[in-house]
């Protein structure tokens, strides 16, 4: 297949929502195509409607020390630390993709239940929905794996890797003490490059929402009144009852994704994220430079992936698939569509 069929822009039609001033949801559809849109009232790829000004929080915010994982790993050494100096990370590599998946469906988004940091695994539907989201994604690279210390998140991203056409074994990799880095060793070569390094990080859990946790959203909305719980969950500096705000998960989240997940881009790493709404949210916040404004207007859909192409510094949105029978929907471009003729060859 020609590699200029996959560098075509193919549009797609999401149904995404959005929430008015009362916290009601409003159904809209929305035709997304590659590439940046204007940011204001703009609707980008995958369904994203976002609403806001132009200044970005993010930019140039400085945040404080992480508790992050150590990236070092016995998988023959798959998540090396690249070099600080920016010369050196532009010699590894011109090019390098990003997947952003939100988990599928868990058991308290069935039962419309406040989730927060519980750790809840997904229904059958959103077995299926991590499913779908791997077929989507089969032809598209992927290095490594990062994902939440949540089950939901942890489950997509395995249900994901088992459509991807490598077929190369996910394997999360436990560095929590040196007796478990030494148990979980591998001992083959050949295994090793077979595998993929999957690394679970707190930082990239859902947004603690503190005393509601476990509540219905709907009684608890009848119970302090609509317009308090609105301001709760869509507010970007206004935690609910001890629990976190968007703009305190941003700052652990996009943190967590500086110094750990963009260094491996920079080493030419494909890297591909599993996590939740408000984490997966922050991070785009960082990535597509939105305003306060824009952010919490911003909705992702469960198990629906989401690309970005990393060159020469810069991020790149590059669309979410239609279906995973449709070449081009992630407007390819040269590097990922040879990469699809080689699996082609490869497996045909």
């Amino acid at each position: 297949m020609a590699v200029a069929t996959f560098q075509n822009a193919v549009g797609a039609i999401h149904c995404c929502q959005r929430y008015d001033g009362g916290g009601s949801a409003v159904k809209s559809l929305s035709v997304s195509f590659s590439g940046r849109l204007a940011s204001k009232g703009f609707i980008g790829e995958s369904g994203l409607l976002m609403e806001g000004s132009d200044s970005a929080p993010l930019r140039g915010k400085k945040f404080g020390p992480v508790r992050a994982m150590n990236p070092q790993t016995p998988l023959a050494s798959p998540v090396s630390v690249p070099s600080k100096n920016p010369n050196d990370q532009r010699k590894k590599s011109n090019e390098t993709a990003l997947i952003l998946i939100r988990h599928g469906e868990s058991l308290w988004n069935e039962k419309n239940l406040f989730t927060g940091c519980v750790d809840v695994p997904l229904t059958q539907k959103g077995v299926e929905e991590a499913i779908e989201a791997g077929k989507r994604i089969s032809n598209i690279p992927v290095d490594m794996i990062f994902t939440s210390s949540l089950i939901r998140a942890q489950m997509t991203a395995m249900l994901a890797m088992t459509q991807h056409r490598r077929k190369k074994v996910p394997i999360i990799l436990h560095n929590e003490s040196e007796q478990a880095k030494a148990w979980s060793q591998i001992f083959s070569e050949e295994t090793k490059k077979q595998s993929i390094p999957v690394v679970a990080a707190w930082q990239l859990n859902e947004r603690m929402y503190g005393e509601l946790q476990g509540l219905n959203k709907q009684e608890t909305a009848d119970r302090f009144g609509k317009e308090q719980v609105h301001e709760w969950r869509r507010s970007y500096d206004i935690p609910p009852p001890n629990g976190e705000s968007l703009e305190m998960c941003a700052e652990r989240a996009v943190a967590y994704f500086r110094e750990n997940i963009e260094p491996q881009l920079h080493a030419g790493k494909h890297v591909m994220i599993a996590a939740h709404g408000n984490s997966l949210r922050s991070i785009i916040m960082y990535l597509d430079k939105l305003t306060s404004q824009e952010v919490i207007s911003l909705e992702l859909s469960t198990g629906i992936p989401m690309l970005y192409i990393f060159k020469e510094g810069r991020f790149i949105r590059r669309g979410s698939p239609v279906a995973p029978s449709e070449a081009g929907v992630y407007a390819y471009t040269k590097n990922l569509a040879l990469y699809r003729q080689k699996l082609d060859e490869m497996l045909n």
